[in-house]
C-alpha cells in the first residue's frame, strides 16, 4: 500500500478541529471513526499541535488505538509546536524525541510555576506535561470570560518575570532583548492558554518535520489540507505551498480573521471548532468512497 500514492495528506491542529476546546477531548465520535478510515486509505495524517506528547497520547492516540487503527498506515505527532515528535502505530505512540535546545531554562520554568500557584491558581493551571515549552491553561471549571480577564495580568507578570531574569522575550509588539541583543523566547496567548516558548518553534517547521517522516514511508500525495483554529495554523499550509504542493487551509475559527494567502482558505459554513473538523473529515470520507467501510464497521 505504501507504494501507492495517496490522494490526500492531512496536517491537523488538535485543539479546536479535533479536540473540543471546552472538554479538551475528542467529543465527537465520528472524528475517531473518520481518522481511522482515512488512515486505512493510505492518507498520511500528522497532528501538529502546541499540546504535549502526554496529552496527545491520552486524548488522541489512546482513543484511536481503542477504536481500532489499521495495520498499515502513516500517522505522526509533532507536539509543542515542533519541540517534540513521535510516530504513531496500531500499538500506540512510538519513541518520543525532545529537542532540549529550545527549552526554557529550568530556573525560569520553576519561577513561572510559582507565579501561577501564588497568584493565578484560581483561574489557570501550570501544564506539568510540557517538556520544552511552558503552557499555563484555563481551568476547565472556570468561565472563559473570567480566565481571559486574568490572562492579561498573567501575561504581563510573566513578561516582567522573564525580563528580570535577563531572558530576551517578546509579548505582542513589545520586545525586551537580553544583554546580547537577542530575543530567543516569546509569550503567545491563545483562547484557553498562554504558551511561553522558543521563537524557533512554529508550525511551518513542524510541518516540514512531519513531511520528512512521511516521505520515509512512501510517496507523498500532491494534494494536502491543513486544519486549525489559530492564525499560526496557517503556517502549516504556508510550508506546503512553498514546497510546491496543492494545498488549502481549513480555518475552523474564521471569526478571528481569515488571512490573505496565495492558496485557498476553506470555512465550514457556520460551523466552528470540532463541529467543523468533524464535517471536514466526513466530507473526505465521502469523497474518497470510504462510507461503506464505516457503515460496515458500525454494523
Amino acid at each position: 500500500m505504501r507504494d501507492t500514492v495517496s490522494p490526500l495528506g492531512l496536517l491537523l491542529d488538535v485543539d479546536g478541529p479535533i479536540a473540543s476546546p471546552v472538554t479538551r477531548s475528542i467529543a465527537t465520535p465520528s472524528i475517531l471513526t473518520d481518522l481511522i478510515l482515512l488512515a486505512g486509505a493510505n492518507v498520511p495524517i500528522a497532528f501538529i499541535t502546541g499540546r504535549s506528547a502526554a496529552f496527545i497520547r491520552d486524548e488522541v492516540v489512546t482513543p484511536l488505538v481503542a477504536a481500532g487503527l489499521p495495520g498499515d498506515f502513516r500517522m505522526y505527532g509533532v507536539c509543542e509546536k515542533g519541540a517534540v515528535w513521535f510516530p504513531i502505530s496500531a500499538a500506540g505512540m512510538g519513541e518520543v524525541v525532545v529537542d532540549d535546545s529550545v527549552a526554557l531554562p529550568a530556573a525560569a520554568v520553576d519561577a513561572l510555576r510559582r507565579l501561577v500557584a501564588d497568584s493565578f491558581g484560581d483561574t489557570m493551571f501550570f501544564d506539568e506535561t510540557k517538556q520544552a515549552m511552558v503552557s499555563v491553561e484555563q481551568r476547565t471549571d472556570v468561565d472563559n470570560g473570567a480566565y481571559r480577564a486574568a490572562q492579561e495580568a498573567f501575561n504581563e507578570s510573566a513578561f516582567a518575570l522573564l525580563t528580570a531574569r535577563g531572558l530576551g522575550v517578546r509579548l505582542g509588539e513589545r520586545e525586551a532583548p537580553d544583554s546580547a541583543g537577542r530575543m530567543p523566547f516569546r509569550i503567545d496567548p491563545t483562547i484557553i492558554s498562554t504558551d511561553i516558548e522558543s521563537v524557533l518553534l512554529d508550525k511551518d517547521n513542524a510541518a516540514e518535520r512531519a513531511l520528512a517522516f512521511f516521505a520515509e514511508g512512501g510517496p507523498l500525495p500532491h494534494l494536502w489540507r491543513s486544519v486549525g483554529d489559530s492564525r499560526s495554523d496557517y503556517l502549516m499550509a504556508d510550508h506546503l505551498h512553498a514546497a510546491g504542493y496543492d494545498v488549502s487551509h481549513v480555518d475552523v475559527r474564521p471569526a478571528d480573521g481569515i488571512l490573505d494567502r496565495p492558496y485557498p482558505v476553506i470555512v465550514m459554513g457556520e460551523q466552528i471548532h470540532d463541529e467543523a473538523g468533524a464535517s471536514f473529515l466526513d466530507y473526505w470520507v465521502d469523497r474518497l468512497g470510504l462510507r461503506a467501510n464505516r457503515s460496515a464497521g458500525q454494523s
